[in-house]
């Protein structure tokens, strides 16, 4: 062996793998951080639910049995206001249930589009999409963008799935949010219209249990228009808005309906 010839022969590069330990991390954190995000959205998405039917709820039965009140008899109100509280209670949890079924319906419809556009597309179509996602809305640089648009058109479901989230950003929907979403909307609507009747249960009078019912309300409605901005926003300004906001838009509707049915008890109309 002559001192020119090395000692050890030439061997091809090859990838290192990565240690086992720093695998198991990884993926780890990757699962930790997925299902973190999953369970971010579809907690806002039944906290959008809780606002939705609370304050809807508030408002509406506490405007109804205001104008009710102003007839003078506590049981009219307590009949009313009862067959609104559960016609709404069953109107607002169907309407939140049939609006999850029809996104997640259309969810599954728009993943099927791409599944067969996928299968009519070119690769060479496939990762020029791709690399004009990276490059135009990540500002990507080509050199860094070409390796991973190879490895995402190399198979088309991952082509698809990457159409879906990040080209048309259609996350899909949880399997039970329907009946998730339907359920918190229509619970939370019965909870709030509750509020402002319970008044009427206790007082025989109808006139005194209008003064405690606004003063009740007034006080639930300046709490929730503050905590929900705040849970939203997380500002002290932001949650003095909204409880403003919530306050005047429940007197609003209050005062209207009680103006309105007096009017008509009159018979001015």
């Amino acid at each position: 062996m002559s001192e020119s010839t090395p000692l050890l022969l030439h061997e091809p590069p090859s990838e290192r793998p990565l240690p086992a330990a720093y695998d198991a991390k990884s993926l780890d954190a990757r699962s930790t951080c997925s299902s973190g995000s999953s369970r971010s959205d579809y907690a806002g998405t039944l906290l959008r639910d809780v606002i939705i039917g609370f304050s809807d709820g508030l408002t509406v039965p506490f405007a109804l049995t205001a104008g009710l009140s102003s007839l003078g008899s506590t049981r009219l109100v307590i009949m009313g206001g009862l067959a609104e509280l559960f016609s709404g209670m069953i109107s607002m949890g169907l309407g939140a249930y049939l609006a999850a079924v029809t996104e997640r319906d259309a969810y599954a419809s728009r993943r099927r589009r791409e599944d067969a556009r996928g299968a009519a597309c070119p690769p060479e179509e496939r990762r020029a999409e791709v690399l004009a996602v990276l490059v135009d809305r990540y500002r990507v640089s080509g050199r860094a963008a070409a390796p991973l648009a190879d490895e995402l058109c190399a198979d088309r479901d991952r082509w698809v799935r990457f159409r879906m989230d990040v080209g048309l950003r259609a996350d899909a929907p949880d399997a039970h949010a329907a009946w998730a979403s339907g359920l918190t909307m229509g619970l939370s609507y019965l909870v709030g219209g509750l509020i402002p009747m319970l008044p009427y249960f206790a007082a025989g009078d109808a006139r005194t249990a209008l003064g405690v019912s606004v003063a009740v309300t007034v006080v639930i409605l300046l709490g929730f228009g503050y905590a929900k901005n705040w849970v939203a926003i997380r500002n002290h300004r932001a949650g003095v808005w909204g409880a403003a906001q919530t306050l005047v838009i429940g007197v609003l509707a209050a005062g209207t309906s009680y103006a309105i049915v007096k009017v008509l008890d009159r018979g001015e109309v």
